[in-house]
């Protein structure tokens, strides 16, 4: 009897530990795959800062403010990532530049998306999903969440 308690532990330590990872994984603790870590990282940090730029909801748009009550839309973006745990440059335009660009097609919730005219970036706004942003549009409007309204937009990953 003895023996077949033995051969049963370390059978049952694998079940554990696969529960465990289960278990960690539903609840979403971070798990440890090869591989996987700088894109699991940008994954959380895109998701809290589209949380924190929702949560400005209502903030009144001032040219050149970056938060905490007040925001222009790079403001937004760069207080936003920035309370989420990483550092942005000022404009849009320096944010485009810092940021790895990706195609429409694999944009993901907390990416940034870039109006742009030509060559030049204009406008950053926070993908919320569902075609829509975060943003702070412009004088006289607040924070809020909007459909995008233009087709002249690229999309860019902060790393």
């Amino acid at each position: 009897m003895t023996a077949h308690v033995h051969a049963l532990v370390p059978s049952l330590i694998a079940r554990a530990s696969i529960a465990s990872a289960l278990t960690l994984a539903v609840a979403g603790a971070p798990l440890l795959i090869p591989g996987a870590a700088p894109e699991a990282e940008a994954a959380t940090l895109a998701t809290k800062a589209l949380q924190i730029a929702a949560s400005k909801r209502g903030s009144p748009y001032k040219y050149g403010a970056s938060g905490p009550n007040r925001f222009d839309c790079s403001g937004l973006t760069l207080y936003s990532y920035r309370k989420a745990g990483k550092n942005l440059p000022r404009s849009a335009q320096s944010q485009y530049n810092k940021t790895r660009h990706i195609s429409a097609s694999v944009r993901k919730r907390g990416d940034l998306v870039f109006f742009h005219q030509g060559r030049s970036v204009y406008h950053v706004g926070i993908y919320a999903g569902s075609n829509k942003i975060w943003h702070s549009p412009r004088r006289g409007t607040v924070v809020r969440l909007e459909r995008i309204w233009s087709k002249s937009v690229w999309y860019g990953r902060v790393n």
